[in-house]
């Protein structure tokens, strides 16, 4: 695809490699966070007058040395956005907890949904979601399965989105499942179901948004036949789907709705020459997209969170283009952009 074969030409590479730290350009600047173990698929929200950031920490992608996934969530806090705390690592035993995202329910907590995936033998045995709560942003619940009685014992909850007193996420299931489920919640807990929804191609990560119309937009990752990132959107009650194919392949995808209904999409960028970075695309829902920012990472990396406030654009991700293990392998750690008014405005 041309956006790939031309990415090192256009792409805005802000940092060459550098210790984890801060670095900083006209309109960008990015800081390694959290780099303790490896650490991924990160999430970010403002709750409470703090900033708060949830990933998985675990010994790599998925197993550790024995053979055995356990990932936990650890959950960070600051009240400038510059000195980061940990209040939290939540763990669950016999299950891998992997990619938590954070958001605030409607009755005003802060709210983590995490997949809850259990291994044996490093076979794949079931993925049940968890959840867990805070009322105060320092003491979080226990991790508890969601209540959803279609689950087959291999769903996937990717990331909550509240709008108007309800929740919406988009549940998936194995290589060869039927598609996509989306779902509703009124309190993050008990989830049913609106539709189905049949993309094709493995359709699976999908991240919820909506329009400032009303109307609810998907952006959905596919990892089968073409790969190609589509786009849904539909007026409520979001049963009846439009979709529209992505030129390019997305991992870990995210997205902001702009005040003038344009979109700003994120995640992992696949390089015609296997490599792979964490991009930011502007576009619209139409789905004509061109690249706008390639953030410093590299190796195991992507799944941004976004959060827009005052006029700049926050984007927490993972990376392992930087940092390493005490026997030299790569380490993730997590980063933080923020992405100043300047290079925001006339998108």
């Amino acid at each position: 695809m041309r956006h790939l074969f031309v990415i090192a030409l256009f792409s805005f590479t802000i940092f060459g490699m550098m210790g984890c730290g801060t670095g900083k350009n006209e309109d960008v600047s990015v800081e390694c966070i959290w780099d303790h173990d490896y650490s991924a698929f990160p999430s970010i929200v403002r709750y409470n007058d703090a900033w708060y950031v949830s990933f998985r920490e675990g010994v790599s992608h998925i197993f550790d040395e024995n053979g055995i996934a356990a990932g936990k969530t650890r959950i960070l806090r600051s009240a400038d956005c510059r000195h980061w705390d940990s209040v939290a690592l939540l763990s669950k035993e016999g299950y891998d907890l992997r990619d938590p995202k954070l958001s605030v329910t409607a009755d005003g907590r802060l709210m983590v949904i995490q997949g809850g995936s259990v291994y044996v033998d490093k076979k794949l045995r079931q993925r049940i979601p968890q959840v867990s709560f805070s009322s105060d942003g320092f003491s979080f619940s226990d991790p508890s399965p969601v209540d959803y009685p279609s689950m087959d014992g291999l769903a996937w909850f990717w990331r909550v989105t509240w709008h108007e007193g309800t929740g919406y996420t988009v549940s998936y299931g194995e290589p060869g499942s039927a598609g996509l489920e989306l779902l509703k919640t009124s309190d993050g807990l008990h989830f049913e179901k609106i539709t189905d929804i049949e993309p094709g191609g493995f359709a699976n990560e999908t991240t919820v948004r909506f329009l400032p119309d009303g109307r609810m937009i998907l952006l959905i990752r596919r990892e089968e036949k073409d790969k190609k990132a589509c786009i849904g959107v539909s007026e409520p009650p979001f049963v009846d789907w439009k979709l529209t194919y992505l030129d390019f392949q997305i991992g870990g995808p995210e997205m902001l709705v702009l005040p003038d209904g344009s979109l700003i999409i994120g995640g992992r960028g696949y390089f015609e020459n296997g490599e792979t970075k964490t991009c930011l695309w502007k576009g619209n829902i139409e789905g004509r997209f061109e690249l706008w920012k390639t953030l410093p990472s590299g190796g195991d990396n992507s799944y941004p969170g976004f959060l827009s406030e005052d006029g700049e654009l926050k984007v927490v991700y993972y990376s392992s283009h930087e940092l390493t293990s005490p026997d030299g392998r790569p380490r993730a750690g997590i980063y933080l952009a923020t992405i100043k008014q300047k290079a925001l405005r006339g998108l």
